[in-house]
């Protein structure tokens, strides 16, 4: 496969399904320069994303637990219908703890969204088991795809299979891998209104002219633009994260004392994550019968260089 040229790239044979140790099906998304994703089918979690070089992108915890039905501590868990604890159901909600399934016969997205990409479709369906903890019936689609520049995109299509309205929150809870925490800048965010989980989800105002981070950060970013800049100095690197259909965007960070607390995290490996949520969290989506709801993120990765200049011009519509 490494001698074809991208003219004639098959993207069916692109696809592979693996095992992890647990057994449970993997599937390998790979372009044509050698950039790969693994989404698995349990809770279709993005455990891995890397560029043309090999490099890991996604920031996964030596400690993390492989073991359904716990989510696994690092990657892209789904968060949904409830993002944090601010509903009455367990942390983040249920899906990201649920075997997907892969969907053959999804219905079609724009052309824009297979064209020249590497992608699978998984769906999760509510089930008896859901609907004791919540009782409404929906299909929720999600689409993996990576591109030929080795951005990943993620598709999520919610739709409402009920007899009556339900809401619900979301984020793409986005574990990226950095190399010194105390080095890493966030831009996009500055002067907007967020909620501080560390302060009873009260409502500030971010002050600075980026994020930085020196202690424990755990928000929700309101109304933020649809594109955020992750900018890695060691490295000499950003992320650049572009959303739709996800107004808010969630920041964390455990730091120390948190870092000792958690399980399934250690403890000097706050130093290297930031989670940089797509999110949907102050005013949930509601969903009348038959209706869908989508929500997408495409992650890429940039030379810093390049990068400021790229932004302006995206902001100012001109890219």
């Amino acid at each position: 496969m490494g001698h074809h040229s991208a003219s004639v790239w098959d993207f069916r044979v692109a696809t592979e399904i693996t095992k992890d140790c647990n057994g449970i099906d993997q599937i390998v998304l790979r372009n044509p320069q050698g950039a790969s994703a693994r989404v698995s089918l349990h809770g279709a979690q993005i455990t891995s994303w890397r560029n043309e070089q090999g490099q890991e992108l996604l920031f996964t915890s030596s400690k993390a637990i492989f073991k359904a039905p716990k989510a696994m501590r690092g990657g892209i868990p789904i968060c949904f219908p409830q993002f944090g604890n601010c509903g009455s159901l367990d942390l983040h909600g249920f899906v990201r703890n649920r075997m997907w399934a892969i969907d053959n016969n999804p219905p079609p997205l724009p052309a824009n969204d297979s064209a020249s990409k590497t992608y699978v479709d998984l769906i999760l369906k509510s089930s008896d088991e859901n609907m004791k903890c919540w009782p409404h019936s929906f299909e929720f689609r999600l689409r993996v795809s990576l591109a030929t520049d080795g951005d990943l995109c993620l598709t999520s299509r919610v739709r409402n299979i009920n007899g009556k309205s339900f809401s619900f929150s979301f984020a793409y809870h986005t574990y990226l891998l950095v190399s010194d925490i105390s080095e890493i800048r966030i831009e996009g965010l500055e002067t907007l209104d967020y909620l501080d989980n560390l302060y009873h989800k009260e409502r500030l105002t971010e002050q600075g002219d980026a994020i930085t981070f020196e202690s424990e950060v755990d928000r929700v970013y309101l109304s933020a633009p649809n594109i955020i800049a992750v900018l890695d100095h060691e490295r000499k690197r950003t992320f650049l994260i572009r959303k739709e259909g996800l107004p808010d965007v969630a920041v964390w960070n455990p730091w120390e004392k948190k870092s000792k607390a958690l399980t399934d995290f250690g403890d000097e490996e706050y130093k290297h994550v930031v989670c940089v949520d797509g999110a949907v969290v102050e005013k949930p989506v509601n969903l009348k019968p038959g209706e869908e709801w989508t929500g997408r993120v495409q992650i890429s990765v940039v030379a810093s260089s390049f990068c400021s200049e790229r932004l302006g011009l995206e902001r100012s519509g001109l890219f």
